[in-house]
Parts: C-alpha cells; sequence; structure tokens
C-alpha cells in the first residue's frame, strides 16, 4: 500500500540558492522555492493499519526543509568546486570565479551537486533512514520541485 503526501498542499517547501557549475545558466548562484513530495510505499501494520503516519512523515520533512531553509546549498563532493576553507567561511573557486559566503548562509552537503535530481535522492535516503525503524517500509519516494511542474523523482529501497 502506498500514502501520498502532495508538498504543495502540506506545505513541504523550502527556500534556497545553488549552482551547478559550469552549467550556462545554472553555473551562477541563483534560487528556487522547492516543493516537495513524498510516496511511501508499505505494508499496513500497527493498532490503526497505518503503513506510517502521515504526521510523522510530514514531521521529518519539514525539519529537513527547515535546515535547508534561506540557505547556500553546497555540494562539498562536486569535482568542479576547489575548497580552500570550511570553516570560518566556506571559501571555493570555480575555474576563475571565486567564493567567499559566511558558514551560517550555507548548509554543505554530501552531495556531487544540488540539482533537483540529487536533492530528491538526499530528501529520500534521509526520510528512509528514519521511517525503517517505524515499520515495513519497501520504498520512499520523493520529488523535489524548482517550482510548480518541473521537478526529480528518486525511489529510495528497503535493503
Amino acid at each position: 500500500m502506498k500514502i501520498v503526501i502532495n508538498g504543495i498542499h502540506a506545505n513541504l517547501r523550502f527556500s534556497a540558492a545553488h549552482l551547478i557549475p559550469k552549467h550556462e545558466s545554472c553555473g551562477v548562484i541563483h534560487g528556487h522555492s522547492y516543493i516537495v513530495d513524498v510516496v511511501v510505499e508499505g505494508e499496513r501494520s500497527g493498532e490503526f493499519g497505518f503503513v506510517v503516519d502521515f504526521k510523522k512523515v510530514k514531521s521529518i520533512v519539514r525539519d529537513i526543509c527547515k535546515k535547508l531553509d534561506h540557505r547556500v546549498l553546497i555540494p562539498i563532493k562536486n569535482p568542479e568546486m576547489d575548497f580552500k576553507n570550511l570553516e570560518d567561511s566556506v571559501e571555493f573557486s570555480i575555474g576563475k570565479k571565486e567564493y567567499k559566503l559566511p558558514v551560517e548562509d550555507c548548509v554543505l552537503l554530501d552531495l556531487g551537486s544540488t540539482s533537483a535530481e540529487d536533492l530528491s535522492q538526499y530528501f529520500a535516503e534521509e526520510l528512509y533512514q528514519q521511517l525503517k525503524e517505524l515499520g515495513e517500509i519497501s520504498s520512499v519516494q520523493i520529488c523535489v520541485n524548482e517550482g510548480i511542474g518541473q521537478g526529480a523523482y528518486f525511489t529510495k529501497n528497503a535493503e
């Protein structure tokens, strides 16, 4: 059985800045108002016969959104980014362009990119890790939308 949560109606959203190094238009710092849709598949169980409680799923996803909200998302595994400092400030270069940002304005993500594709995988992995303790979850699917009508889906299947 599946449960589905529509992010726009459930207020699963965040706004953040990012860049995609060397991309023609996305290679400059820019931002999106992201919306996160969720599908959780698994066996019904427990006293109420839920796959998982909607409130629990929304709480976890909102916590992830809150962590990213109004920050610059920095993918620390991106091979195009040469990091010089990640302590007092976030300093890196991409080719001849140099960046220095206050560390408190950034979220350092253990990702190769901050594309919608990579962010959907990030959310799916984080949500799955927290939900697998609560029941027989067979998959978590996340869509991270970069605004209404365009997004990337990732499905994390049970291990």
